[in-house]
């Protein structure tokens, strides 16, 4: 075997009559001249080893991961005397030889050393990577075939990120396949102040194949694509030219930078780890982050946390399966709508209550210090004034939980008229914010005090106090073993329950024939059935 390695077909063949006629024992180590040769290996790949290592420590920052690790074992030590499992080359290089590949896996002492990082020191983190790729996998295949990407190129996302969506490296770089802003611009994420879409496991992954299809279209060889995805196509051209035009990694090797000479080394080792980690006696972590997921389109700003609290799941959770969002806030319009992510049980329960999931604290969730919002000084000069002889002008201060529907009913006005001399966009209120309110000359005294009174005396005072006794509301009446109810202007049907303890939305929905939870009228009787 001469100085420079000609390829991987070459390396391979080699080493196997290396190995034949040398029986290399398991403490030996196979020696190269190429990397005899470079005085600073060991420096270069502790850079690599640190932006590794980095990203692995990253993930005990996920929920679920951290939940997981509380109940991992590593099986190494679980008796208390087991060793950690080496193994000679020949064993390393004919498992590498079995893995179905169609980027040249080539062995050498580089790649010897990432494999002992990622199964001797950095176990722990290896069996947390295992048990989310069989979330996060499945993901990159189904995308990668779409676009003719080697499946084993998922892998590549082990060295990035070690599978983490929210990783960001020291030099910006974001997400489970580490875009660029520029280059995640170019291939068509969208990144803004509250999206950031480098983040989305599926679009970054969408985006990740089509420019590893491009680099691949460049140069013809896959490792020289993965060499350009980390140090950009720039970078390669010009080791390629100062090489004399050789166009193979190994060929290259002297030219390339420093950090991406262990690249493609770690890949292998990455590939290998994640396919032979039962032989070194590593488990998948029992993650907590459920593989059945369910996708919904929001055509309207939503909150997680609205999300969360309304349908009672952890909010956190709710974080690490939508990262894109960098303020918890959806921000869909009609025009551009997004997705939300939840457990697949949830869906039926997000769709019944999706109304009250959109009303629920909004004023607070959609605070202006949270979202960018119009100044307040321009809406004010669109404000209605009507007549100063014919209507009494009266001011309320929106208070936290507040929402357009309330206090169009505390001052038995139309939510329209409230929006309309407010200049209220879709029932966007922060509180703190003061709001008038138009009464008729004369009408206005018995509603100047509802500014002053708490929540529940202001539900009170519009006759929608909770009641258990059994005469029910003011606003209700008996009939039978039911409770009728009359819909005031502002009232969804998960308020209309909650009213009631054990009263569910779907109870009154069942009872009174309501498909739409969504079509109740001010006006309309409904009736109730209070559980006993």
């Amino acid at each position: 075997m001469k100085g420079r390695i000609r390829g991987a077909k070459v390396l391979m063949q080699g080493l196997i009559l290396f190995i034949c006629a040398a029986q290399v024992s398991a403490q030996d180590t196979l020696d190269y001249p190429l990397f005899d040769s470079i005085q600073d290996q060991f420096s270069m790949e502790g850079e690599l080893e640190l932006k590794t290592g980095d990203n692995l420590d990253s993930l005990v920052n996920l929920w679920y991961v951290s939940q997981s690790l509380e109940s991992a074992v590593d099986q190494y030590d679980a008796e208390g005397d087991t060793l950690i499992p080496d193994f000679p080359d020949s064993v390393y290089l004919a498992r590498l030889a079995d893995i179905p590949s169609v980027v040249d896996l080539t062995y050498n002492r580089i790649v010897r050393n990432y494999i002992q990082l990622y199964t001797i020191k950095r176990r722990e983190q290896v069996s947390s990577m295992l048990g989310l790729s069989e979330y996060y996998f499945p993901i990159f295949e189904e995308i990668f075939d779409l676009y003719g990407v080697p499946f084993e190129i998922k892998y590549l996302s082990i060295i990035e990120s070690a599978l983490n969506p929210r990783a960001v490296s020291r030099a910006g770089a974001v997400g489970a396949w580490q875009f660029m802003y520029s280059t995640g611009k170019h291939y068509g994420l969208t990144i803004n102040s509250l999206v950031d879409e480098r983040k989305d496991p599926v679009e970054a992954s969408h985006a990740a194949a089509r420019f590893l299809v491009d680099l691949y279209g460049m140069y013809g060889d896959w490792t020289l694509a993965l060499a350009a995805y980390n140090c950009g196509p720039g970078n390669v051209n010009k080791a390629i030219r100062r090489s004399g035009g050789r166009r193979s990694f190994w060929e290259i090797y002297y030219y390339l930078p420093r950090e991406t000479r262990g690249y493609v080394p770690a890949f292998i080792a990455a590939t290998y780890t994640m396919n032979y980690y039962e032989d070194h006696l590593i488990s998948p972590a029992p993650l907590t982050l459920t593989r059945a997921m369910d996708t919904i389109m929001v055509y309207e700003a939503l909150h997680l946390k609205q999300v969360a609290e309304v349908l009672e799941i952890p909010v956190k959770e709710l974080r690490d399966m939508n990262p894109q969002y960098r303020s918890d806030i959806i921000p869909g319009t009609a025009k551009h709508p997004y997705a939300i992510k939840f457990p697949m049980e949830y869906t039926a329960s997000f769709i019944d209550l999706q109304d009250s999931i959109f009303a629920y604290k909004d004023s607070v969730y959609f605070d202006p210090n949270l979202k960018v919002a119009s100044p307040q000084s321009y809406s004010a000069s669109y404000k209605v004034d009507l007549p100063a002889d014919k209507y009494d002008k009266i001011y309320y201060t929106v208070q936290s939980g507040d929402n357009v529907g309330y206090i169009a009913d505390w001052y038995d006005v139309r939510t329209s008229d409230l929006r309309y001399w407010n200049n209220i966009s879709r029932n966007r209120i922060r509180s703190g914010q003061k709001l008038v309110i138009y009464k008729p000359k004369g009408k206005s005294a018995r509603y100047r005090e509802v500014n002053n009174m708490s929540f529940a005396q202001k539900q009170e005072f519009a006759g929608r106090a909770v009641s258990t006794s059994s005469s029910s509301q003011s606003t209700s009446s008996n009939s039978g073993s039911y409770i009728t109810y009359k819909v005031k202007s502002g009232d969804t049907l998960w308020e209309i329950a909650k009213l009631y303890p054990g009263v569910s939305e779907s109870d009154i929905a069942r009872l009174n024939n309501i498909s739409n939870s969504s079509k109740i009228q001010p006006g309309q009787v409904i009736r109730i059935k209070p559980k006993a």
